[in-house]
């Protein structure tokens, strides 16, 4: 069996798992298995949408962009959704850029075959609403986060749901990178991570990040962390990337 066949028939993507045997059948003839380099941009503002991805282990950052350049992340996507949201709600364009941040694969579809299926109705529709749901949460808390809690903290729960998408401790992450996504000055990022450094919960680098305690970790976060954790679950599952205890 070769790689592709393999990732179609267990896909590790949690959208493309949990779908009955019957409509995901229906998707295979459609799916591609394509690497997802490091910086590849998958859509960027005011350009139409023609593909949509389902991560594997992944991570894609949908950001904002300011007229002086500044960036910050609105949401994340990886083995838990889709990117290409604005298919699904009737439109092809958004005024955000979404690019991979960490590398690997995913599974790649042409966007008017995914917009044909949604508009079926029936399972595929009730979970990509469920899924849009859950990236409302995650886009609404983390406002609240960015504007409301500690840099550290904010850092912490950012770790934590990089950590549970890829399913490890360890991933590459530099500081310049986790600034523009928090939306702040290098600096902080430094800063913040000294203190989790230091009091050693994180080791880093040469741009590798390396979770040591992970029950500290989570001690630190803010509370952003686990409520939008527990939406997902709530919406879509127990999902089998997240970690039990």
């Amino acid at each position: 069996m070769s790689l592709n066949e393999n990732a179609l028939e267990q896909p590790a993507n949690y959208l493309l798992a949990v779908l009955p045997a019957v409509d995901y059948e229906r998707l295979v003839p459609h799916l591609k298995l394509v690497p997802l380099p490091l910086r590849k941009v998958l859509y960027e503002p005011g350009e139409p949408i023609t593909k949509v991805y389902f991560p594997n282990k992944a991570v894609v950052s949908i950001i904002t962009t300011m007229e002086d350049g500044s960036t910050v992340e609105v949401g994340l996507v990886s083995n838990e959704g889709m990117v290409g949201m604005p298919i699904i709600l009737g439109d092809d364009t958004t005024t955000t850029t979404a690019f991979v941040q960490i590398a690997g694969v995913g599974m790649q579809m042409d966007a008017d075959i995914l917009r044909s299926e949604f508009n079926r109705g029936g399972a595929i529709q009730s979970l990509l609403l469920r899924y849009v749901q859950g990236m409302y949460t995650q886009i609404a808390q983390g406002v609240a986060c960015n504007r409301l809690h500690k840099l550290e903290t904010r850092l912490a729960r950012w770790l934590l749901t990089v950590s549970d998408r890829l399913e490890s401790e360890e991933f590459p992450l530099t500081q310049e990178f986790i600034s523009q996504m928090l939306g702040v000055r290098r600096p902080g990022v430094t800063e913040a991570a000294n203190i989790l450094s230091e009091a050693g919960i994180i080791s880093y680098h040469r741009g590798q990040i390396n979770i040591l305690n992970r029950e500290a970790l989570e001690k630190i976060s803010c509370e952003c962390y686990q409520i939008i954790e527990d939406e997902y679950v709530r919406l879509l599952g127990n999902k089998p990337n997240k970690r039990t205890k």
